[in-house]
């Protein structure tokens, strides 16, 4: 939509071209300007925008949020489900807990990885939608097409978080911080070098500092501009971020 003069143009791309509408009086507010526009829209593709409707990704792609065990992939996955975007997970194999009161948003309570290890997981019932695999699974991808958003965080936090899940201490913390820290650069690795792969890095500290700013670049990624980003920023609770360094 353009301000010219005392019109506002609406540019409405068709499947030959774009068609301009032009509709008169500027001074009318952008809430009102908005709701002419998706009444246009209407108008001509025959469907409403519905905000915080679920909306389709690519159904021809594989998408998968992935990362260490509590780097905050659950986090990504609540994100990603508050604004509408198309997920598929189940709360009954591994429900809400005081370590994750939102929920886990895993399939078959995380057991996907063995599937994977024994070639036994179909991606064909996930395309278009969003499932979680943490990262030692993404060793295992058969060839595809994928876009993965993948989770990074202060390792020490990981390990406290690690800790107080399992309600022990480590008494091998350094040897678990460098197998853990080899695993995730492996991964990292091998996804970067993917030619059927798409990524995404996030940062789950750099995404409680700021929001805004970081979950914007996840809603860039999803390339559609039909996600609801106010949704996916507000569903970053900072209440949650309860082991910090």
């Amino acid at each position: 939509m353009k301000k010219k003069g005392t019109w506002c143009i609406f540019r409405l791309p068709l499947e030959k071209g774009t068609c301009h509408l032009f509709v008169k009086n500027i001074a009318l507010d952008w809430v009102l300007r908005y709701k002419i526009f998706l009444e246009c829209y209407y108008l001509f593709f025959g469907t409403r925008l519905r905000k915080g409707e679920t909306m389709t990704l690519d159904k021809n792609v594989n998408y998968i949020v992935s990362g260490l065990e509590r780097s905050g992939t659950s986090m990504l996955m609540q994100i990603l489900d508050a604004g509408g975007v198309t997920s598929d997970f189940d709360q009954d194999s591994r429900p809400p807990d005081d370590d994750n009161p939102r929920g886990y948003f895993e399939l078959e309570g995380g057991k996907i990885i063995n599937k994977l290890m024994n070639k036994e997981f179909s991606f064909e019932p996930y395309k278009g939608k969003f499932i979680k695999i943490t990262a030692y699974g993404l060793k295992f991808l058969p060839k595809g097409d994928y876009k993965i958003i993948y989770s990074q965080r202060n390792i020490e936090e990981i390990l406290d978080s690690m800790e107080k899940m399992a309600k022990i201490q480590d008494e091998n913390r350094e040897d678990t911080r460098i197998a853990f820290t080899k695993l995730n650069d492996m991964i990292m690795s091998q996804i970067r070098e993917r030619e059927d792969t798409d990524v995404l890095f996030v940062n789950y500290n750099e995404v409680m500092a700021d929001p805004a700013e970081h979950v914007r670049k996840i809603y860039d990624f999803l390339g559609s501009a039909e996600f609801d980003l106010e949704k996916m920023i507000a569903a970053v609770d900072e209440s949650l971020y309860r082991w910090r360094r």
